[in-house]
């Protein structure tokens, strides 16, 4: 093989150090940056693009839409369906409100949506990246403005390459106003999860909305232009660590787009396989006849009959457009589709095409379906056992005791009395374990101390208390003990509690 001739070049110019001098011939090493080529998929009709339309429609409707649904929990609390309260630590959705203390409920959510990641993978390969991606969805709804303004993939392609006048620069600044229209709207919609949507609105126009919001709104508007408007592909190609995830994660049984090329090759344009035919041509010509359509309408611009490539997410848009080639010069539809790598193969020897519901229903996806089933049923189990009162104590270090002048010992407390319903409650704090002991708080005489204290504690608050607990002498000795919170039950009501133990401190036995 003959030298790269530039390499030679670079090799033989002397330089400075070599005695070349001042008058050395300039070199430039060749550039490894190729510049992005852009990719401006034609407009297709099919089955996969018309689920593309109906995903992309449901989720954009579910983030604007959300904010704006209202649930009635009562005078105390919030009407939004969905809210993020991080002023009073509180998230809702719709009958359910978390705690902070119980933020596991959150973090199973998550883990939910991981392992079912890892379940619509294994089945049906890369779909979120296809379908429901945020990139995928805003990119997918920014092409479409594409067309809208420039026209097809062709002349999207020419106005590219023609130079800057009044019809391109009217066009593109026409183009980047609906982009960043449709950026705002994003950016804008998302600060309605973490505060009331109506009245955060009409405070974001007024401009008496937190600093905070309107540096949120900048920042995902900017993002949003600038990812689904000029990166697109490249988000998913470079930016975005979950293809090579996934891609690790499939295996010759997932679901895939595949390129059926023992059907398609060699390829061969009609004329060719007229003259194949007609025995002008020797050898045989495959039913691909090399129209390009599948690359001309992928939203990653790769050619899936080179085979599995991180580019593709498996939308499904090659195999609408290939279908359509094929229906049209009167060849059997599925040279492209959605197989696995065994069944392809099982369709290259001959074998009838294996049935897509063996081909998701399988062992691997039968556990991952099952670990997720496992994981949601534990928490609705959870969700149903917990009883909307809950309390906590942190028992005093310094000090630890205090002995009063009648030789009783007593020892200080925080408690926090959580009532996580609706409404206020009556409960009844108490002692268990602790032979001779009495409280009071620091809001009551001491000679007023009891076993037991009855407080109001108001819907969906935490009520924190300083008590102590007192013990006479001749019982204060170092022990274990609990505090007791009961809420007075109504007719027919049932009962709710919690109990924390701790420990009572008094000098050591002599």
């Amino acid at each position: 093989m003959p030298a790269d001739p530039k390499l030679k070049l670079v090799a033989s110019t002397p330089s400075p150090q070599e005695g070349g001098g001042d008058n050395a011939t300039a070199h430039h090493e060749p550039s490894l940056y190729a510049r992005r080529e852009p990719v401006c998929p034609s407009k297709v009709d099919g089955r996969f693009r018309r689920f593309k339309w109906a995903v992309m429609a449901f989720c954009l409707a579910v983030y604007w839409g959300t904010p704006w649904l209202r649930w009635d929990r009562g005078p105390w609390a919030p009407n939004q369906a969905v809210l993020i309260d991080l002023a009073h630590r509180r998230f809702y959705m719709f009958g359910i409100e978390i705690w902070p203390h119980e933020f596991y409920f959150v973090a199973g959510l998550l883990i939910m949506a991981g392992v079912g990641l890892f379940l619509v993978t294994s089945a049906v390969g890369r779909a979120w990246c296809g379908y429901a991606c945020p990139q995928t969805v805003w990119t997918d709804l920014f092409q479409h403005v594409d067309r809208l303004i420039d026209g097809d993939r062709n002349a999207q392609l020419a106005l590219d390459r023609a130079p800057w006048n009044a019809r391109k620069i009217t066009k593109r600044l026409t183009k980047w106003a609906i982009f960043l229209a449709i950026s705002f709207a994003t950016g804008g919609a998302w600060i309605f999860y973490f505060a009331d949507a109506p009245t955060l609105q009409r405070e974001f126009w007024t401009g008496a909305a937190p600093g905070v919001a309107y540096a949120c709104v900048a920042v995902l508007t900017f993002t949003t232009f600038w990812l689904g408007g000029f990166m697109r592909e490249q988000v998913c190609v470079y930016m975005c660590p979950w293809p090579r995830i996934q891609s690790a994660m499939l295996d010759e049984k997932s679901l895939i787009v595949t390129y059926k090329d023992w059907r398609g090759e060699p390829r061969g344009s009609l004329k060719q396989a007229a003259k194949v035919r007609e025995g002008r041509l020797p050898g045989a010509i495959g039913d691909c006849i090399d129209c390009k359509q599948c690359v001309a309408v992928c939203p990653t611009g790769i050619d899936i009959r080179e085979g599995a490539q991180i580019g593709c997410i498996t939308c499904g848009l090659c195999i609408d457009a290939c279908d359509r080639v094929m229906g049209q010069v009167g060849r059997e539809r599925g040279l492209i589709d959605y197989c696995t790598l065994d069944d392809a193969e099982h369709e290259r020897k001959g074998g009838a095409p294996k049935s897509l519901v063996k081909a998701i229903f399988r062992p691997r996806t039968l556990v991952y379906l099952g670990l997720w089933s496992a994981i949601g049923l534990g928490l609705l189990f959870m969700l149903g056992q917990r009883t909307r009162l809950d309390l906590s104590v942190a028992r005093d270090r310094n000090p630890e005791f205090v002995q009063l002048s009648d030789g009783s010992v007593r020892d200080g407390f925080t408690i926090k009395l959580r009532n996580m319903e609706d409404r206020p409650r009556d409960t009844v704090l108490s002692l268990e374990g602790l032979a001779g002991g009495v409280i009071y708080t620091d809001e009551m005489d001491a000679a007023a101390a009891k076993p037991a204290l009855r407080f109001t504690v108001p819907a969906d608050t935490t009520m924190r208390l300083r008590v102590y607990a007192v013990v006479p002498g001749d019982d204060a000795r170092p022990q274990p003990f609990a505090f007791h919170l009961a809420a007075v039950a109504r007719p027919g009501e049932a009962p709710a509690q919690d109990r924390v133990n701790t420990e009572f401190s008094a000098p050591q036995a002599q």
